[in-house]
């Protein structure tokens, strides 16, 4: 059974809220983080990304920015931008894109229910990306971005929610990417322990984004567990915050794919190779596609759409293998373009589906790099050698849904990566725990 609870959150004054309120840091790349921080000096990017107050040629990880970004939020506490409650408080978290809302609850989870599996995940982390959490987290001893997390829907939660929107709410702007957000504060005591038992039945929660986040806040509170000779298993290092969300109010987005080259094929070779593989081909010319049921897929090259369907013998039921990210990972991806592992080739980029199909056109269609093609494939396809004109390809997705999602995590299984887009963004700098 998860354990829930409130925190003393550290959060900004209501005055300032909509300027601290920040997209996740890796959202951004350094240039884009700097640029946004011109925008608004206020944003918590400033923290989050605290390189962003070095010169270029400092690097990202280098000590100085850790010890850059303690100051930052210590500073920001002592002018009065953040505040610190006086009581442990849940908070209600409401995010309206495009007419739809969902609502979370904004509370700390357990590193032991993430050890035990009580906090299901569903990919796997990278250790550089842990890395530079795990000091961020350390250094400025605190959790400053929340993990999205998701439980299987409670009447009851839903309720209690209900009634916490009833009331004045604490926080209420729109974002300049037209995000409303509305944050409301639940302290009284019967409602937070009602809250605490409703979780307390649920079976466990998942983890829907923030894996790396989640992974790093877990080993520095066990780093901090070890270096503690007097450990209760009390202090605030052994929770970590979160935001969440009822399954039936979440909105996954596609992940899309581009890919450099087709791997040494020419367009008519590789268009014969993707028949090949076991999908249909359908040419729609300028007209985009969007797949709009599983098992298909929209691609574009050399300035047409065309619908892939997966064929029958490609489908299955597995949570993994059945998923529309395997099947064309497993059966074009790999053995056509020769991407053996998305996690790691450089010739695959993933563009979130927030970006939309123009966005797969114009990296497509961009001015084509001069790029050595390889010499052999495991397709048998004659390829050319010397340097050639690359042609890019791009695959537009079907979303992955939510039930698909909780089928492999209770599985114990993996997605391949960059599975999921989710849709709206939670914002960092609202809400802050410290780990003492």
């Amino acid at each position: 059974m998860p354990n829930v609870t409130p925190f003393y959150c550290v959060r900004p004054t209501p005055a300032l809220a909509a300027r601290v309120a920040a997209l996740p840091y890796d959202v951004y790349n350094r240039r884009e983080a700097l640029e946004e921080i011109k925008r608004e000096p206020l944003s918590f990017l400033r923290i989050d990304r605290a390189e962003t107050g070095f010169p270029g040629e400092v690097d990202t990880y280098d000590p100085r920015v850790y010890l850059r970004a303690r100051k930052l939020l210590d500073d920001m506490i002592a002018d009065g931008t953040f505040i610190i409650e006086e009581t442990p408080c849940f908070y209600i978290y409401e995010l309206t894109m495009n007419g739809r809302s969902q609502s979370g609850i904004v509370a700390c989870s357990s590193i032991d229910d993430y050890q035990n599996q009580l906090i299901r995940k569903h990919e796997n982390t990278r250790q550089d990306k842990e890395l530079d959490r795990i000091r961020h987290v350390d250094v400025t001893n605190a959790h400053t971005g929340p993990i999205f997390l998701v439980y299987r829907s409670r009447e009851e939660l839903n309720l209690l929610v209900a009634e916490a929107k009833m009331q004045t709410p604490l926080y209420d702007f729109t974002s300049p990417d037209g995000i409303i957000h509305r944050v409301w504060r639940i302290g009284e005591k019967e409602t937070l322990d009602r809250i605490e038992r409703c979780f307390a039945e649920i079976p466990c929660t998942y983890i829907a984004d923030g894996h790396h986040r989640c992974a790093s806040a877990v080993k520095t509170g066990l780093k901090r567990r070890a270096e503690n000779p007097a450990h209760t298993g009390q202090e605030e290092y052994n929770r970590f915050l979160s935001v969440l969300f009822p399954d039936d109010q979440l909105f996954i987005m596609p992940y899309n794919r581009v890919v450099a080259d087709l791997n040494g094929l020419t367009p008519e070779g590789f268009l014969e190779a993707v028949g090949e593989a076991g999908f249909s081909v359908e040419c729609k010319g300028k007209e985009q596609v969007s797949p709009t049921q599983k098992g298909t897929f929209g691609m574009y090259l050399e300035g047409s759409w065309y619908l892939l369907a997966a064929r029958a013998h490609l489908r299955c039921d597995h949570p993994v293998k059945g998923l529309d990210v395997s099947i064309l990972q497993e059966n074009l991806l790999a053995p056509v373009l020769g991407i053996r592992d998305p996690r790691t080739d450089r010739r695959i980029d993933f563009v979130g589906g927030i970006r939309g199909l123009d966005e797969l056109e114009r990296r497509v269609d961009a001015e084509q790099m001069e790029t050595r093609a390889p010499t052999g494939n495991s397709t048998g396809v004659a390829k050319a050698t010397g340097v050639a004109k690359a042609t890019r390809v791009a695959f537009s997705m079907y979303a992955t849904s939510i039930p698909e999602l909780l089928a492999v995590a209770d599985a114990g299984l993996l997605m391949p990566p960059k599975s999921t887009w989710f849709e709206p963004k939670l914002r960092s700098g609202l809400f802050i725990h410290r780990l003492s």
